[in-house]
């Protein structure tokens, strides 16, 4: 599933039609209409409203907010959740259409934004108000805001496992299982180790991990596994994640994986050892 980095990979080439040479930048185009190839794909509101609400608004503006590909119009937001494999693409309309496009918008100039999924779990929505769906996400871990004093703060509230709570899309936006793995091994953290167990010493090293970690996969595209996503190949560069039975970078000892939370969960056993904190 796209994370923190391969969606904001995808909200930069949309903002700015690059590195495609034939793409134009999605802002500033008008919507001519719609096609829904797969009824699931729009969340809300019903197809009809859809269909009826898009022609004549322009595109403002492309973000990004937690998971979510965040397109401003005119008078609506328009959200996408990539979820296995999506992608968003600006292309000609004259070019092919994919057997995985599963919702198209027309655009002015001759052109379209398609939105292909093979698995067909993403979801799109339109809505006046984007809090219906976004408010509950929490804090975004590359925000100037997030500091390493409210994140140990938050760590201390909450008495769960750490690996399922960087998951919690309502503890922190944009983690998912590939990130989660690799900041927690890069702070020496066990997956296992309960939140309002870390030491401050450890809370903030963990603070420290996900940003440069998120920071360092933008820069290099984000992780590809499968065609859905177009993006980078910072697979080569991951530490632990489907790294079982290779040694560890770090140390030499040969990764392990286990189930936390029904997620396969990828660790180093002696870099990042389950140790109790004394009370």
């Amino acid at each position: 599933m796209p994370e923190l980095p391969e969606v904001e990979t995808v909200c930069r080439i949309l903002q700015s039609g690059r590195p495609h040479a034939r793409a134009t930048a999605l802002p500033g185009h008008r919507i001519t209409g719609s096609r829904l190839l797969w009824r699931r794909t729009l969340a809300a509101p019903g197809p009809r409203c859809f269909r009826e609400r898009l022609p004549g608004q322009r595109i403002e503006s492309v973000s990004r907010r937690g998971k979510f590909c965040v397109i401003g119009l005119t008078r609506d937001t328009l959200l996408f959740h990539l979820r296995m494999g999506g992608d968003l693409r600006i292309e000609p309309n004259a070019a092919p259409v994919s057997p995985h496009c599963r919702l198209i918008l027309g655009l002015d100039r001759g052109m379209r934004l398609s939105f292909c999924n093979p698995r067909k779990f993403g979801r799109a929505w339109l809505t006046a108000d984007p809090a219906e769906v976004l408010g509950k996400l929490g804090p975004e871990p590359l925000d100037p805001a997030f500091t390493a004093e409210r994140f140990i703060d938050a760590l201390a509230r909450k008495r769960r496992q750490v690996k399922p709570l960087l998951l919690d899309q309502t503890f922190l936006a944009g983690l998912g299982n590939i990130y989660a793995d690799e900041a927690l091994h890069r702070a020496r953290i066990h997956p296992l180790t309960r939140a309002d167990e870390l030491s401050p010493e450890q809370g903030r090293a963990l603070w420290r991990s996900i940003r440069t970690l998120l920071r360092e996969a933008i820069r290099h595209s984000g992780t590809t596994f499968d065609g859905g996503y177009g993006g980078g190949e910072y697979f080569d560069r991951l530490r632990v994640y489907q790294r079982t039975g290779e040694a560890c970078a770090r140390c030499g000892t040969p990764i392990e994986r286990i189930l936390v939370g029904q997620r396969s969960t990828h660790f180093c056993p002696r870099c990042q050892a389950l140790r109790r904190r004394s009370r």
